[in-house]
């Protein structure tokens, strides 16, 4: 199981600090800090730059704890709060599939993020070496869990989309 584990939170881990990456640096192919602000602005996320600045972090920091299995359930829970953001206000016009920017992406990313906290980081993880603990208290994942919603669903509702223009 721990080596399952290792393998699980290294892919997730090392994939969405990838896209924080990509937000932040603009490695990868993203489009950097201005390129995010100005989609998440058009989006109702102002300021944008901001906007873009929490969730590179989030993805970036929330994947880096994950992949090394370090604070338990704050990476995953970190994973869960930016996909649960992007699935509601980017992802859910689109339908299903990824193939057409639909919520299969994020969806995986969040079953994921659940399945590691739920499970804990493994034996082969810091939490393990530095003595915190390779299993979960199952308080604490839920409690981070549950914040993690809270915090996005929070998110979602401060959206300000630009007033309509009138026309003469």
């Amino acid at each position: 199981m721990d080596a399952g584990l290792l393998i699980a939170r290294l892919i997730l881990g090392l994939a969405i600090s990838a896209h924080g990456a990509q937000k932040l640096f603009g490695w990868f192919g993203g489009p950097g800090l201005n390129g995010t602000g100005g989609f998440l602005e058009s989006i109702g996320f102002r300021p944008g730059r901001l906007f873009a600045l929490a969730a590179g972090l989030a993805e970036f920091g929330g994947g880096a704890l994950t992949a090394l299995g370090l604070l338990g359930p704050v990476g995953p829970a970190l994973v869960i709060l930016v996909m649960m953001v992007a699935l509601l206000t980017v992802h859910v016009p689109h339908g299903f599939f990824a193939q057409s920017n639909g919520i299969e992406l994020p969806v995986t990313y969040i079953t994921g993020a659940l399945a590691v906290a739920s499970a804990g980081p493994g034996a082969y993880s810091l939490d393990h070496f530095f003595g915190l603990g390779a299993r979960p208290n199952p308080v604490v994942m839920w409690s981070a869990v549950i914040i993690a919603v809270a915090l996005a669903l929070l998110c979602v509702v401060v959206r300000r989309h630009a007033p309509a223009e009138k026309h003469a």
